[in-house]
């Protein structure tokens, strides 16, 4: 797209690239300005001045504290729009991109160093009583050895009342965006945190932030999973009427989509996967993907009843694959939920996901022929089940064709009985009955099963030190 925008000061704005929309907020733009290349912020709505203003004086406080931010060329207006350009950090990579592109063995080191280089950026906005609100890491470039903090609206000053308590929550904050396998450097980036403001190692107070970002992890999963694409965000388009709510992906272009012709391809014989009372699975092509599809139907009056004031399995299999990509792990991405209605009252329900075209891995260790390989993946998949353990979520069928193996990595599917718990006791329970199912799936291969027991100890033995220390007894595989 080329869009040029005409700036009150009668400069022009060549936007080549839409790259963020915050609904009825504001929009980020890669653009060229007075020859150069920029970001441009497009603040719209009623409140468009003061997100712009809190936006600016979030810069300027950056740059008072001495902390790397890309130079503000421009603020000004566009018609009824207020902008902001700011210069573009070339070549420079997003934090987060940067955060997953670092996760072989190899790249550990350097995985950790980056996690302090963000670290110390926290600390210097504490030790000036500032916070940014926004602690994702893609809220920061890199640029060599340089980190450039953006999003100047983020950036607050702590309350005067309870400082400590605030720093210590804002600090969980940053520590819960770390993958939960990383948990266990969150004291090597605390102990670097408390030397860059002055303050003295307690493990105490160490001990109260570890525990916070676990359950402010817990907490930020379950508001994006459960409520967040539930409604339209950056992420989902929804549009709700008396007979029928549908939320699509914001990248998935197939708003005119109707469950009439859902159903026409559920009833194509040579693309249906799976025939049931309660579901219904088939592949298609939509809006030019290949998607799996997958209908929950009613089985009768009483179980339409039953169903119409609960929240829909496809609505679980919405929220699950959500949770599982925020949390980073691998699931087949969510396409759309659709929902017949007659007002408040569900009936049947449509759940659409991409299409993974790769052996389940059972097939996988069919026909896998080389050992190390097996093990390879079979390590993996430990480690699979090990963060759904750290993350308390027990998948609740742990068939082999619920798992496929994508580049030698286990991904998860069939999302419907998902759960993420609160109580200790129960998810043991549950991921104990995980392990022995999945278990199950090698009962008649001992060789392969050998290889998965051999996998879980090594897993859970060299990275669990207390929790949970029974459970591959419990699960009879040591």
């Amino acid at each position: 797209m080329a869009i040029d925008l005409q700036l009150t000061d009668g400069s022009t704005l060549a936007i080549s690239e839409i790259v963020r929309v915050v609904p009825n907020k504001r929009l980020v733009c890669k653009a060229v300005w007075n020859h150069t290349h920029v970001y441009a912020k497009l603040f719209i709505g009623a409140n468009a001045k003061r997100y712009a203003q809190r936006d600016k004086r979030g810069v300027q406080a950056l740059v008072e504290v001495n902390i790397a931010t890309p130079d503000l060329l421009y603020a000004g207006n566009a018609g009824l729009n207020e902008v902001l350009i700011f210069k573009a950090i070339e070549p420079s990579k997003n934090a987060e991109a940067l955060y997953q592109q670092l996760n072989t063995t190899q790249e550990k080191e350097a995985r950790l160093n980056l996690m302090l280089k963000l670290t110390a950026i926290v600390a210097q906005l504490h030790r000036a009583d500032l916070q940014q609100t926004d602690l994702y890491f893609k809220n920061f470039l890199i640029k060599a050895e340089t980190v450039y903090a953006i999003d100047g609206d983020g950036i607050q000053p702590f309350s005067p009342l309870f400082k400590q308590r605030q720093k210590h929550r804002n600090l969980a904050i940053f520590f819960s965006k770390i993958d939960v396998l990383d948990s266990a450097w969150i004291d090597d980036c605390y102990a670097h945190y408390c030397k860059l403001i002055g303050a003295k190692y307690s493990v105490s107070d160490y001990a109260n932030v570890y525990n916070l970002t676990q359950k402010l992890r817990q907490k930020a999963a379950s508001a994006y999973a459960d409520k967040k694409v539930f409604r339209t965000c950056t992420d989902v388009k929804v549009t709700q009427t008396f007979e029928q709510y549908t939320a699509f992906a914001s990248d998935f272009d197939a708003v005119d989509l109707t469950v009439r012709q859902l159903d026409v391809a559920l009833n194509d014989a040579e693309n249906r996967l799976k025939s049931g009372n309660t579901c219904t699975v088939g592949k298609s092509i939509v809006a030019k993907q290949n998607v799996v599809i997958k209908r929950y139907n009613i089985k009768n009056i009483w179980h339409g009843l039953k169903l119409s004031v609960s929240q829909s399995r496809a609505a679980k299999s919405w929220a699950n694959a959500h949770r599982l990509t925020i949390l980073n792990i691998a699931t087949a991405k969510p396409l759309a939920l659709i929902e017949t209605r007659f007002g408040w009252l569900r009936w049947r329900a449509y759940f659409l996901s991409e299409y993974i075209h790769v052996p389940d891995i059972a097939e996988f260790f069919a026909q896998a022929d080389d050992v190390l390989i097996k093990e390879k993946v079979a390590h993996e998949t430990a480690v699979l089940f090990y963060k759904l353990n750290l993350l308390q979520i027990s998948h609740g069928d742990c068939k082999a064709s619920n798992i496929k193996i994508v580049d030698g990595k286990p991904v998860l599917i069939d999302l419907d009985s998902m759960q993420a718990h609160q109580c200790n006791w129960w998810f043991e329970k549950k991921h104990i009955k995980d392990l022995k199912r999945f278990m199950q799936n090698w009962a008649s291969d001992p060789e392969i099963s050998a290889i998965f027991k051999q996998a879980f100890v090594q897993v859970y033995d060299e990275i669990e030190d207390y929790q949970f220390a029974t459970i591959l007894e419990r699960a009879k595989i040591a």
